[in-house]
């Protein structure tokens, strides 16, 4: 029983890091404005992809007999003050918006990474937080390459 309370806590925490995702991805949508649709629909997909990962982490949280817990990290509020002073000062670029995005993907990715190696995360739940790694390392590199590309 006490590995299902650390699996469902462990759940718990990647749907709040999803919850993070999620929250940045639509102030770097509100951020971007109307001169960049490309990079907004971008952002719109991330979204999205954090939202069926919810479903598929609540999902099991629930087979294990809990209730999902749907809101964000302290970390993730903090960061966003943060951002909110900062743009006070440098304002809303191309380049710092895709800086603070790529920054989002290194903290989930971590956070993913800590997860599957927990030795208290069950072999059918790495395969799924892996399957989420692959398209987090993906779009992370995607944001990375726009961040490199923009002057």
């Amino acid at each position: 029983m006490e590995n299902y309370k650390e699996t469902i806590e462990t759940l718990n925490d990647l749907v709040e890091i999803n919850n993070d995702r999620i929250r940045g991805y639509e102030k770097a949508i509100k951020d971007t404005g109307d001169e960049n649709p490309e990079l907004k629909q971008l952002f719109v997909n991330h979204i999205a992809e954090s939202q069926k990962f919810k479903i598929e982490l609540g999902t099991e949280v629930e087979v294990l007999g809990k209730d999902i817990e749907n809101h964000t990290t302290t970390s993730g509020k903090l960061h966003r003050t943060w951002m909110q002073l900062k743009e006070a000062f440098t304002g809303h670029s191309t380049k710092s918006i895709l800086e603070e995005c790529e920054f989002g993907e290194d903290a989930i990715i971590k956070a993913y990474e800590t997860a599957i190696e927990d030795d208290h995360t069950p072999a059918y739940i790495r395969e799924i937080l892996s399957e989420h790694l692959g398209f987090l390392q993906e779009a992370h590199d995607e944001v990375k390459s726009l961040r490199d590309s923009v002057e």
